[in-house]
This record gives structure tokens, C-alpha cells and sequence, in this order.
């Protein structure tokens, strides 16, 4: 067995190799390991020689090895690859360890300069001892060869592929061992994803752009973005899902805005880099890793470049919707999807392209089971108040073997049957109570879950911007006709429905895919310019305009569909068929009469329309719920102590 004991003079020859060009020229060293102590996701310590000490980093990778025991303080390791950095604005030097083995546990203390080195005996046990120094090790003379080590390197590198030649005359190394002040480094990666040539303009000219997602083969994500000549150089070279060596590319921190995976540092490649593919051999499919935000916590990523990974339960799928988009006017397909998670909060996810029409149709079909879905990035929106949507990266797991998928469905399963046992055990007796138990049964829905874009809580700070932030009087709207002009301004009121004209276009009429306006067909039916189809049939959808007023004065509001059913308390459908009866107390009327007078809580958008060369607010209701006085209470109280501190 190997003696146990450093190697003399180690930190020394560490510092005069600090980037070894092959893995053949790495000394053969063991340092004792002192003051170990973790940073992060990594371990720091100082290497010591017994006369030296030099600051070292074990990265990530490596955790898992002092977790288990096998590298402890004041034990030994073997140095098997490893990298020298700078420190910035010092003149030390740091030591990353990409690779090491445990020689020897802890001792019982730290090895001083006093005593005698021993030189741990090579791998291979060959060699003669010398009879005064025990423990010292002679290597035998080796065998003279014909041809000169250059002559060997020189024969293999003419014979070898340009990027087998790359293998052997550098070192690859892990993404994880990267930083931006090390000099020359290959890496070996996988093209995991790869983005659309973009072309911008600014203040400096027009250019182009384009962006891949590498990982190498522990796992380890970094994205890689190429300006100008660059893109033009390597848009082509890269294809996704083949191996490449990459060399001669600089790194720099990431943009937490638009970085797109797990890293600390993004990369650059300039037309200088080199990138030579590796053919014949498989890519590196990493393993999805989530970083899951629970969607009450959604409010700070809305309209942000940051995406987000969900879990949730799904509670409703919807069918396939064919969406026109503006670009191109290429119709796309659309699918919602509404899921939930322990915080009694549910959120829409609009699934796009092939996940809605392939991955979507297959949670259709077992919607009933209530799967749980893993989704990972995806892009947070406004609409509705908060709303989740994919984009071309998504990825969808659905029913995920993972510790949160399975706390997930052991929550759900218990609030999903707790109230039909309580029903059953107080109510069997009683008719109705038993029906409802049924229903309950059946459909497994659970009321007591709002839409996290709802706006029910007043002192929330999780970033939605609710009815309850920027409250205003409506004097302060229509006072100031420069409100909107740029861009949308909103604003929460709260106010009373004063008057809803009866003989308004109260709706129109929508398709049932798509929502968007149908005509009446010459023959029969309803024709969809969007979706390019004849129904039988179509549905109203609210778009009426409703007079509000408040203590400082009045406006007209714009209120769409949803809100409008929140407001008048029925469907459109329902709506037009009281319009259709007849009688001296018209139920339409009636109904109409009913919504006043009620206050309401709104978040509006203030915009500008120009109507007749004349420039018109336009107050859009984006959000309305009933006021909540206890709410109200607090809110009043919180300004009444802000104004008296």
C-alpha cells in the first residue's frame, strides 16, 4: 500500500505547472487537506506541503465526496487534474481541483516543515529502495527508444483527426471548473439547444445575434452567444444534438435577465474561437433539473426575461384552439391547460405548437385522473393577472418520478376527499347533502381555490399587482388626458356601476374555438376568418360599456367578457335569452337594474384612442372582484399609520 504522507515541495511544483498542456505532464502530488469549510455549493480549503500553503477550491462536483466522508481536514489527496487562477487585484494564486482521490483520512494534526518528507510510492510498484532512506523511491531507468518523444507526438498528431488532435494535445475540461480569468481551456459539449439567428439595432449599429445551450457530460449547463461575424461563422457549425470541442472563448457573469440555465457564468465566442466537431459519438442528454416556484410566488417573474419551473395538479384542460399570430399571420395551434399546487392557487398555462396538440391531447385524455405536470421554463404574463405560457425550450413531465410530485398528489388526493367523507359521515341521512357528496365525488374540484392572478389579498408582497395597489380616485384619471399615451398606465378604483345602457351593443358574436368574431353565413351556420371554418353554431361574449362613479367623479369603462360576467352575474347566452321575453317588467331591464349600485373593486389600463382626429381616454377593466370590507378595514388602517409616522 502507498506510504501515507505528502509530497515535498508540492505547492512549489503546482505553482510552476499551472496549466499543464496534457494529462501526462501532471505531476504525480498529495497535499494535506486544511481548513475545510464550504461556500456555496462548493468546499474551500488551503493545500499545505508541509512548508507551503496555497488557497484551493473543490467544485461542485466533488461535493458529494466530502459529504460521504471520503476527503476530510487534515486528510490527504491525490492532485490528478487541476487548474492555477489568478486572485483579482491580488498577487496569489488559487488552486482548482478538477479531479483528485483520497490518499488517507484525517490525521491526528497538521504536517509541519520539521518533518522529514516521504515520497509516497507510485501507482506502479516498480523500483529499487535504497538501504539508508526507508521509504524513499527510485524509479528504474527507463528503456532507450528509436524515436524521440517530439518524433512520437509529432507521427500521432499528423495521423489524427483534427479534433482527436485537440483531444491529445490539450486537456479537457469540466464546465464546472470555468471561471472568467483562466486563460486557455477546451471543453467537450453537447449542443442541447439552439436559438434563431436575431438580428438588433442600436446606438452602435445593426447586427447579429444567436445563442446555443452546451452541456457537458456530468451534466453541467452554460449558454454560449455569438455576435456578428461569430454568427455568421458558427450558425451553421452548430447543429443540435452533435459533440463539439470548443477552445478559445471568453466568460464573463451571466445576465440574471436573460440567461436562460443554471450558471453562474454565460460564454462568449468570438470568430477567433475554435470549434471542431467530434464525429461518431452521442450526445449528452442531461437530466431535467427543476427549480420549482410555488405559484402564489409567481407575482415577482410577471413580464419578466426570467423563466420559471412549475408543478402543479392538472384541474382542466381545455380543447385545441387554432391562434392567428400577427407576425406572419400564420395560424398556430393553442391549448390551456389549469393547474394547482399546495398553496390552494391555481394558474393557466397556455401550451403552444406540439405540446398542445401532442403532450395536451394526452392530458385531455386522462384529465380525469388529475395528473401532476412538471413544466420546465416557461415564460410568466400579465393576462389575467398572472398567466404561464411555453416557449420553444418548455419541456413537460407529466407525472414525474420526484419527491415534489409525489408530496404534491398525497396532498391533493387528501383535501379532494376529506370533505365527501365529512359529508357522507354528518349528511348520509339527507337528500341533498348526499347528492352533493355525489358531485363532489365525481368531479373533485376543490371551491376554495382562486386564480393566483385573483387580487383578493391587500397587504400581499409577492408582487402581483392587485386591486389593491395604486388605488386612486377616478378625478385623478380623467384630470390628467395624458395618462396613456406612451404606453398603458394602471390603476386600481373602487367604485359603483351607476349605469348600464340598455340598448347597447351588448356582445358579439365569437367562435367557440377561438373566441374571435364570426359572421353569419350566407347558407347556414357561422363563418371563423381565424379559424378559417363553418360552425352550426356559435357563443356571445360579452363587450359592453358600463358608467362608474365614485366619491370624486364619473367614466365611462370598457369591460370585456369575463369581468363583464363577473359584473352582471350571468353568461351573454343567458343575458340575450331575458332580452328575448317579453312583458311590462322586462327581465333584461330588471337585470340590468340589479347590477347597480354595487361596489366593486377594479384594476384598470388607461390608453389613448384617437376617435374623429380627437384623442379619447379609454378605461379598460382588466380585473374586478366584490369589495372586501375586513380587507378594506386593514388597508384604511395601514394608510392611517403611514400618515401618522
Amino acid at each position: 500500500m502507498a506510504a501515507k504522507s505528502i509530497t515535498p515541495d508540492g505547492v512549489s511544483t503546482l505553482l510552476a505547472n499551472p496549466s499543464p498542456d496534457s494529462l501526462s505532464d501532471l505531476p504525480d502530488i498529495v497535499v494535506q487537506i486544511v481548513d475545510l469549510k464550504p461556500s456555496g455549493n462548493r468546499y474551500m480549503f488551503s493545500a499545505r506541503d508541509g512548508k507551503k500553503k496555497l488557497r484551493a477550491i473543490l467544485p461542485s462536483n466533488m461535493y458529494s465526496e466530502v459529504l460521504s466522508g471520503n476527503i476530510q481536514n487534515l486528510g490527504l489527496v491525490r492532485i490528478l487534474d487541476y487548474t492555477l487562477n489568478d486572485i483579482p487585484n491580488k498577487s496569489e494564486k488559487y488552486l482548482i481541483v478538477t479531479k483528485c482521490e483520497p490518499v488517507s483520512p484525517a490525521l491526528e494534526m497538521e504536517i509541519k516543515s520539521e518533518e522529514p518528507g516521504i515520497l509516497l510510492k507510485p501507482k506502479e510498484e516498480a523500483g529499487l529502495k535504497t538501504e539508508g532512506d526507508a521509504g524513499i523511491v527510485l524509479k528504474q531507468k527507463q528503456e532507450v527508444v528509436t524515436k524521440s518523444a517530439a518524433q512520437i507526438l509529432n507521427d500521432q498528431h499528423r495521423n489524427s483527426a483534427p479534433a482527436a488532435r485537440m483531444a491529445m494535445t490539450r486537456r479537457v475540461r469540466p464546465l464546472v471548473s470555468l471561471n472568467p480569468y483562466q486563460g486557455n481551456w477546451t471543453i467537450k459539449v453537447s449542443v442541447t439547444n439552439k436559438g434563431n439567428m436575431r438580428t438588433y439595432k442600436n446606438a452602435r449599429g445593426e447586427g447579429c445575434v444567436f445563442n446555443v445551450e452546451l452541456t457537458d457530460e456530468e451534466g453541467t449547463q452554460i449558454q454560449a452567444t455569438m455576435f456578428n461575424d461569430a454568427a455568421r461563422k458558427f450558425y451553421d457549425k452548430f447543429v443540435l444534438g452533435k459533440v463539439y470541442y470548443i477552445s478559445k472563448g471568453t466568460l464573463k457573469v451571466a445576465n440574471k435577465q436573460f440567461k436562460t440555465v443554471q450558471n453562474d457564468y454565460e460564454m462568449t465566442l468570438n470568430e477567433n474561437s475554435e470549434v471542431e466537431e467530434v464525429a461518431g459519438e452521442a450526445s449528452f442528454v442531461p437530466e431535467t433539473k427543476f427549480s420549482f416556484v410555488q405559484i402564489d410566488q409567481l407575482g415577482p417573474y410577471v413580464n419578466k426575461s426570467e423563466l420559471v419551473d412549475v408543478i402543479g395538479v392538472v384541474k382542466n384542460v381545455s380543447s385545441t384552439m387554432s391562434i392567428r399570430r400577427k407576425s406572419d399571420n400564420e395560424s398556430i395551434p393553442k391549448r390551456d391547460i389549469t393547474i394547482a399546487d399546495e398553496t390552494k392557487k391555481t394558474v393557466v398555462v397556455s401550451l403552444w405548437n406540439d405540446l398542445a396538440t401532442n403532450t395536451g391531447q394526452d392530458l385531455l385524455d386522462i384529465a380525469d385522473q388529475s395528473p401532476v405536470v412538471a413544466i420546465k421554463s416557461l415564460r410568466v404574463g400579465d393576462f389575467q393577472g398572472v398567466s404561464l405560457s411555453t416557449i420553444s425550450k418548455s419541456v413537460i413531465l407529466v407525472n414525474p418520478d420526484v419527491p415534489e410530485a409525489k408530496k404534491l398528489r398525497s396532498w391533493y388526493t387528501n383535501i379532494r376527499y376529506a370533505t365527501v367523507a365529512l359529508l357522507w359521515y354528518f349528511y348520509d341521512s339527507h337528500t341533498y347533502m348526499s347528492a352533493l357528496a355525489h358531485r363532489y365525488e365525481s368531479e373533485g374540484k376543490d371551491a376554495s381555490m382562486d386564480s393566483v392572478g385573483s387580487g383578493s389579498s391587500p397587504t400581499s408582497n409577492n408582487g402581483i399587482r392587485s386591486v389593491y395597489t395604486d388605488r386612486v380616485p377616478l378625478a385623478h384619471i380623467t384630470s390628467d388626458q395624458s395618462l396613456g399615451e406612451t404606453k398603458p398606465a394602471f390603476f386600481s378604483v373602487r367604485g359603483y356601476i351607476s349605469f348600464i345602457k340598455p340598448d347597447q351593443a351588448m356582445w358579439y358574436r365569437a367562435c367557440k374555438t377561438c373566441n374571435k368574431k364570426v359572421t353569419e353565413n350566407i347558407g347556414s351556420g357561422y363563418w371563423c376568418e381565424g379559424c378559417q371554418k363553418n360552425d352550426e353554431q356559435c357563443s356571445l361574449r360579452y363587450i359592453m360599456v358600463a358608467k362608474v362613479c365614485d366619491t370624486s367623479g364619473e367614466a365611462f369603462f370598457s369591460v370585456f367578457n369575463q369581468e363583464a360576467e363577473k359584473i352582471v352575474g350571468c353568461s351573454a347566452d343567458d343575458l340575450d335569452d331575458l332580452k328575448s321575453q317579453e312583458g311590462e317588467d322586462n327581465p333584461y331591464n330588471l337585470k340590468l337594474k340589479q347590477v347597480t349600485w354595487a361596489p366593486h373593486l377594479f384594476r384598470v389600463s388607461v390608453t389613448q384612442n384617437e376617435y374623429n382626429n380627437e384623442k379619447r381616454q379609454r378605461i379598460t377593466v382588466r380585473a374586478v372582484v366584490p369589495v372586501d370590507f375586513a380587507a378594506e378595514s386593514r388597508m384604511m388602517l395601514e394608510e392611517i399609520s403611514k400618515m401618522r409616522a
